[in-house]
C-alpha cells in the first residue's frame, strides 16, 4: 500500500518559489522608479525620507534643468552659468524650502518666476548680475525668511518688491551693490527683520526714524557708503551705554557705520556716546578731526556753528505781473536750511507762483500788489537760527483803456499809429476828440496786451497786425495772424532804438 497524502500541504518546486520572489522584487523596483524622477545629469540627488535634495554645483549648467523632481526640498545650483530664471523652471515645486542660485550670471528674472514656491524660506541670489528688482520678481514668496542679494549690480529696488514677505523676512542682505538710494519705504515695514546688511553701496543719506519699528533688529551694517551724517533713531536708544572695561556686557544691537565720510559735528554726538565693541567709525571732516577714530575724540569737540547771514537782497522793486527774485545766503555748520516768511506772516512753499531753492533764493514768478512788504528769511541748523528782512515793492502798471493824453510826452501825441489796417483807425493818444474809436488798448502788462475792437467795424482783408509801444527808448512789438476780434496776445522785445 502506498502511504496516504491526506492532510499534507502540496509541495512546490523550490525553483518556482525563487522565480516568484524575483518577480515581486522587480515589481517593487518598478513602482519605486515610477514614483520618482531620474537625477539630472552631473547632479547629486540625496533622498533622506521625507526630504529630497539635489546638488548641481559647478556642473556647467547654462539653464535650470527641466528634469528636477518637483518634490525637491533643497536645490543648490550655485557656481554655474545660468543667465535667466523663467516661470517654468520652478513650476509646481511647492515643497521647496531652500534655493541657492549664487555665483551664476543671472541678469534676468521673468515675472512670477517664483510664484509656486509658497513654502520657500531661503533664496540666495548673491554674486550675479542683477541690476533692477521689480514688483513682480518675488511674487508668491509668502513664507520667505532669508533673502540674499549681495554682490550684484543693483541700482534700483521697487518699493513693492518685498510686499509678499514683509512680515516674515528675518535676514536681508543688499551689500556690495550700486544702490545710491535704499528702498527705505520697504525697510521701515520689515518688522520681523533681524539682520540688515547694506554695506558697500553708494547710499548718501538715511531718513529720520526709518528704523523705529524694527524692534527685532540685532545687526545693522552700513559700512563703506557715502554717509556724511546719520540722524539718531529711537531704536538706537536700545543700546545701553557701558563703560569701556573688561567684562562689559554685549550690546543688544550692533551698529556699523565705519568707512563713511562722516562729518563729525554735534549731529553725530549721539553716535560718539555709544560704547560698542565694533566702534570703528572715523571722521572725514572737519579738517582738524580728519582720520581720527570716534573714541579718541572728546565729546566737546563735536561742535556745531550757528548760521550767519552773509548775503541778502537789497531793496527790490518790481512791476505787477513781472517776476522777482530774493536772495538770502547763510553759512554755518551744519549747512543751514533757509525758509521764507511772507509779509502776511505765512511760510512760503513751492507752488505755481513761488519757488524756494536749496541755496536760499526765493523766486516769485508773477508778482501782485499784495506781495509788497518785508519778506523774512530764516536760516536754521542744529546750533540755532538767524533772520534777515528783504523789502519788495510792487508797483502797478498803467491802465490805458479809455485814458486821455494827460501827462504824456507831447512828442508822442503826434506819433502815427503802427496798427496796420485797411482803413483809418484811431488809437488812444492818437485820436481826435469825438472821433470813433474803433481800436483800443484795454490792458497792458509787462509781457501782454489786450486789444479790443468792434466786430461791426469793417476789417475786410486784414491778415496782419502789429503793436508797438515806445517807452524810454525801448520798442516793444509783436506781429501775428488775426484770428479773433477780442484776444490777448503776448508782446516780446524785438528791437531797441
Amino acid at each position: 500500500m502506498f502511504p496516504s497524502n491526506e492532510g499534507r500541504r502540496p509541495a512546490f518546486p523550490r525553483s518556482r518559489c525563487s522565480i516568484m520572489d524575483r518577480l515581486w522584487f522587480s515589481l517593487l523596483l518598478l513602482a519605486a522608479a515610477c514614483r520618482g524622477q531620474p537625477c539630472p545629469k552631473r547632479c547629486m540627488c540625496q533622498s533622506l525620507s521625507p526630504s529630497l535634495a539635489i546638488l548641481c554645483s559647478k556642473t556647467g549648467l547654462l539653464f535650470i534643468p527641466a528634469a528636477i523632481d518637483r518634490r525637491t526640498v533643497e536645490l543648490r545650483l550655485q557656481e554655474n552659468f545660468i543667465t535667466a530664471v523663467r516661470r517654468r523652471d520652478f513650476a509646481n515645486m511647492t515643497s521647496l524650502l531652500h534655493l541657492t542660485l549664487s555665483r551664476n550670471t543671472i541678469s534676468q528674472i521673468l515675472p512670477s518666476a517664483f510664484s509656486d514656491l509658497r513654502r520657500l524660506r531661503a533664496l540666495h541670489l548673491d554674486s550675479n548680475r542683477l541690476t533692477v528688482i521689480k514688483d513682480e520678481h518675488f511674487q508668491g514668496l509668502t513664507n520667505l525668511r532669508h533673502l540674499i542679494l549681495a554682490n550684484n549690480q543693483l541700482h534700483s529696488i521697487s518699493s513693492h518688491a518685498f510686499d509678499d514677505f514683509l512680515s516674515t523676512l528675518e535676514d536681508l542682505d543688499l551689500s556690495y551693490n550700486n544702490l545710491a538710494q535704499a528702498p527705505w519705504d520697504t525697510i521701515r515695514r520689515l518688522t520681523n527683520v533681524n539682520t540688515l546688511n547694506m554695506d558697500h553701496n553708494l547710499i548718501e543719506n538715511v531718513p529720520q526714524g526709518v528704523f523705529t519699528n524694527l524692534h527685532k533688529l540685532a545687526r545693522l551694517d552700513m559700512t563703506s557708503n557715502k554717509l556724511k551724517k546719520i540722524p539718531p533713531d529711537p531704536l538706537f536708544l536700545r543700546i545701553p551705554v557701558y563703560a569701556k572695561s573688561k567684562g562689559s556686557p554685549l550690546t543688544s544691537l550692533v551698529l556699523s557705520f565705519g568707512g563713511n565720510p562722516l562729518h563729525c559735528n554735534c549731529e553725530l554726538l549721539w553716535l560718539r556716546r555709544l560704547t560698542r565693541e565694533d566702534d570703528l567709525e572715523t571722521c572725514a571732516s572737519p579738517a582738524d578731526l580728519s582720520a581720527k577714530y570716534f573714541w579718541t575724540i572728546p565729546e566737546e569737540e563735536f561742535i556745531c556753528d550757528p548760521p550767519v547771514l552773509t548775503r541778502k537782497s537789497p531793496h527790490t522793486v518790481s512791476m505787477v505781473g513781472q517776476p522777482a527774485s530774493l536772495k538770502c545766503k547763510a553759512n554755518g555748520d551744519p549747512e543751514p536750511e533757509v525758509h521764507w516768511i511772507s509779509p502776511e506772516g505765512r511760510l512760503i512753499s513751492n507752488s505755481s507762483r513761488t519757488l524756494v531753492f536749496p541755496n536760499g533764493s526765493l523766486d516769485i514768478n508773477v508778482t501782485s500788489l499784495k506781495d509788497s512788504g518785508n519778506f523774512t528769511c530764516i536760516a536754521s541748523n542744529a546750533a540755532g537760527e538767524s533772520t534777515g528782512r528783504v523789502e519788495l515793492v510792487v508797483t502797478a502798471m498803467p491802465h490805458l483803456a479809455n485814458s486821455t493824453s494827460r501827462g504824456r510826452d507831447p512828442s508822442s501825441e503826434q506819433a502815427p499809429s503802427d496798427i496796420l489796417t485797411s482803413s483809418k483807425v484811431a488809437l488812444p493818444g492818437n485820436e481826435t476828440r469825438g472821433a470813433d474809436r474803433r481800436v483800443s488798448l484795454v490792458e497792458l502788462t509787462g509781457n501782454s496786451a489786450l486789444i479790443r475792437w468792434s466786430s461791426q467795424t469793417s476789417t475786410t482783408g486784414v491778415r496782419m497786425f502789429q503793436v508797438q509801444k515806445g517807452n524810454a527808448g525801448l520798442l516793444e512789438s509783436f506781429a501775428g495772424n488775426l484770428r479773433n476780434f477780442n484776444e490777448r496776445y503776448d508782446c516780446g522785445f524785438l528791437s531797441q532804438q
